[in-house]
């Protein structure tokens, strides 16, 4: 967003339509999307447009702030770069229209720096560097045209799922003119409620730079340097640096890099003048630091530095056609990569096979036939596959980048589901697996780390490494226990009612966040399987009652295709759904 996280409730989080909203009319096939924001003197709405997009909807709670917010609109409107949200319109309040003011904006998913720290601890270097160089980068296009951000906090900073950075909080990255008397970061409401502008900047919520000692807000490039650093400081060492006197980094955090702890110990210096003269230079210095950057790449053999890691190979191999920019994860047979499409300049995900497994030609030959069973299937719940190749000893292919992480991240970082927010993409998905199967392919593997979610929230079926094709043997045991159909633990014949069985699991494991039959062992995962012995009572009757064939224990006993399974799925969140409607004070608190 500036959004919420799908469902993490940190302080600023609301599921609840504010009253400045409540007589707002949205175009026709527009609707209210399930979450928002309480801002800084903003707040953030979902709405989901006509064509199914998640917007971000940005309003001033207070009407006073109209030609302020009009500016910030105007000033994103004219800035194109990878870590802004694209706006698409500003409505203006008319007299006969029921909406505005406020703009739309992309939607953007994932979590705050705050509340990633607040989940996973102190930050891992490699987050650190990635954190780094996204800001400078926006921070300096911001600065060559004259402004400063001025704003900068934990929760400023977004990353997704695959590690994309966003940086938000615009409000403050306007002339100063354009800014109300008295209004300062940190200083505004952390709910929908008028304050009085004279209210003190909150040093918990802002880092704040020696020369604000004041209390006098002076944005300014060398106070932006400062904040960026005390926020990778706070990342790196779980304490805010006071804002004088901040110990050596590598005296706190040992590990840290000897070059990016002294480029953060420059940037944190009290007096402004001793800080880096841009924010290019401080990444140039800091950059000079990081292990995957020193890989040189050439054409010919890898020397042997280039054999240190799997991201050298991949480095070294790809080089002419890809940067890669981060690990998304990595499994028995090959890792995904993050990578930069140089001929048409797109970011993709880059799945290669570990080296030791490429040297087998069958499993190469595997692993081809993955990606052209993929790519046979053309359907918006699929991921499509883009092209394949290899290098000496590496192979990979390329596909459409999730922004959005998968299935299972999405329940990690923000908790289970209602049914309204999955019911759509539970039926999408429905069909993506009718495509696969009147093409004759079996996934045999479908779990939540297997369904994507891309930038416009759908979700996506990938990887199709152990996929059957209708007609082959396709007995053996086969699939993730926790997600895998009772006939393939038991290595029995397996038909599409194994993959309808595997996806009733992952929509149970995100209205719940566990699996239906738990995730021990296998054996016992069978038993429960067996015996039918699925927690149903949390659900409504009706999703119930679809739980219970879907998982029948003979394959024959369960839906008998994906068209009555997503026929009957599309029954049952109808009547949840109906009770939720009625007068809008319901459909607000609900």
């Amino acid at each position: 967003m500036n959004g919420v996280n799908r469902g993490v409730e940190t302080p600023r989080a609301t599921k609840v339509l504010p009253p400045h909203l409540f007589d707002w009319q949205l175009p026709p096939e527009w609707s209210w999307g399930p979450g928002g924001m309480v801002g800084d003197y903003r707040h953030y709405q979902e709405v989901v447009d006509a064509l199914g997009r998640s917007l971000s909807l940005v309003t001033a709670p207070d009407p006073a702030h109209t030609p302020w917010l009009f500016e910030e609109a105007r000033q994103l409107a004219q800035r194109s770069h990878p870590s802004i949200p694209t706006t698409y319109h500003y409505w203006t309040a008319y007299r006969d229209a029921r909406r505005g003011p406020g703009y739309l904006r992309r939607w953007v998913t994932g979590e705050t720096v705050r509340a990633r720290l607040a989940r996973l601890g102190l930050a891992d270097i490699p987050y650190v560097f990635q954190m780094l160089r996204g800001a400078c980068s926006t921070l300096s296009y911001l600065h060559e045209t004259g402004l400063a951000h001025g704003g900068l906090n934990g929760d400023a900073l977004w990353t997704t799922p695959t590690g994309r950075l966003w940086m938000l909080e615009w409000q403050w990255a306007v002339p100063r003119e354009a800014i109300p008397p008295g209004v300062r970061p940190g200083n505004g409401p952390l709910e929908i409620r008028s304050l009085e502008a004279s209210r003190p900047m909150r040093a918990e919520l802002l880092p704040m730079p020696p020369e604000w000692e004041s209390g006098e807000w002076i944005p300014s490039p060398a106070s932006d340097q400062w904040q960026l650093a005390a926020m990778c400081f706070t990342a790196l060492t779980g304490e805010a640096p006071p804002s004088r006197g901040a110990p050596p980094i590598k005296l706190v955090r040992p590990e840290t890099p000897e070059s990016m702890a002294s480029a953060l110990d420059r940037a944190l210096s009290p007096n402004a003048a001793d800080r880096f003269p841009s924010l290019a230079v401080l990444l140039r210095a800091v950059d000079r630091g990081d292990p995957a950057r020193t890989v040189v790449m050439v054409r010919g053999e890898p020397d042997s530095t280039a054999q240190e890691s799997a991201e050298a190979r991949v480095r070294w191999a790809v080089g002419d056609d890809y940067e890669i920019l981060s690990k998304l994860g990595s499994g028995a047979f090959g890792t995904v990569w993050r990578a930069r499409d140089l001929s048409l300049e797109r970011e993709v995900a880059l799945k290669a096979l570990h080296p030791a497994i490429a040297r087998d030609d069958k499993a190469v030959r595997a692993f081809w036939r993955e990606a052209k069973l993929a790519a046979q299937l053309a359907h918006p719940a699929i991921v499509p596959i883009y092209d394949w190749d290899s290098s000496g000893d590496l192979s990979w292919y390329t596909m459409e980048l999730a922004e959005e992480g998968s299935v299972a991240s999405l329940v990690a970082r923000s908790g289970p589901r209602q049914a309204a927010e999955i019911a759509s993409q539970v039926e999408q998905v429905l069909d993506g697996l009718n495509v696969a199967h009147a093409n004759g392919i079996l996934h045999r593997d479908l779990k939540p780390e297997n369904i994507l979610i891309d930038r416009y929230q759908r979700w996506r079926i990938t990887d199709f490494g152990i996929a059957n094709v209708t007609g082959e043997d396709v007995a053996g045991t086969t699939g993730t226990p926790a997600f895998a159909a009772p006939e393939q633990l038991l290595g029995e014949q397996q038909g599409p009612a194994a993959d309808y069985f595997a996806l009733a699991a992952i929509v149970y494991f995100t209205m719940t966040g566990e699996p239906p039959f738990g995730d021990d062992d296998a054996r016992s995962i069978l038993a429960r399987q067996l015996s039918e012995r699925a927690d149903l009572v949390p659900f409504p009757t009706v999703i119930a009652n679809w739980f219970r064939t879907a998982f029948a224990a003979k394959p024959e006993d369960r839906f008998a295709d994906g068209l009555e399974m997503k026929k009957a799925w599309g029954k049952a969140t109808e009547k949840v759904l109906a009770r939720q409607r009625g007068p809008w004070w319901r459909r607000v608190v609900s």
